[in-house]
């Protein structure tokens, strides 16, 4: 039996978006425009829903010996490893490449494509793509 690993955003990525969305919150409510104070508002609800999103969906990915776990606004949903297929994708953007974890589910004719990012694991996806490989059984 391997001990079960899980991947969630950074805490220092969450605690500053908190910051910032106070910082444009105090901002916000000391400006004397009102469209700067729209504007900030925009931002502040963005930050903060940000936040919330890192704060709350903890962790993003579980893998044990069962299958994976995977953590999403609408609830947690197991991933039974023999339903699953592990795939590292990569594109280029901006002249970067950015590799992405995809997680393709199925069972009978349901199936859900699950993508989790670099914030999203607050690590590389090929170094979860490797671990996940390696506890497959």
């Amino acid at each position: 039996m391997t001990e079960p690993r899980s991947w969630s955003p950074r805490p220092a990525v969450v605690v500053l978006a908190w910051i910032l969305a106070a910082l444009a919150l105090l901002a916000a409510s000391l400006s004397a425009e009102a469209t700067t104070r729209v504007l900030l508002g925009t931002a502040t609800a963005l930050l903060a829903a940000l936040a919330a999103y890192g704060t709350l969906l903890r962790p993003k990915l579980t893998a044990d010996d069962t299958g994976l776990t995977v953590r999403t606004v609408t609830g947690s949903r197991h991933l039974p490893w023999h339903e699953v297929k592990v795939k590292l994708a990569h594109t280029r953007r901006l002249g970067r490449e950015v590799s992405t974890l995809e997680l393709d589910w199925q069972r009978g004719e349901d199936e859900q494509l699950y993508v989790l990012t670099l914030m999203d694991l607050g690590t590389d996806p090929r170094d979860v793509a490797d671990v996940l490989h390696a506890m497959r059984p």
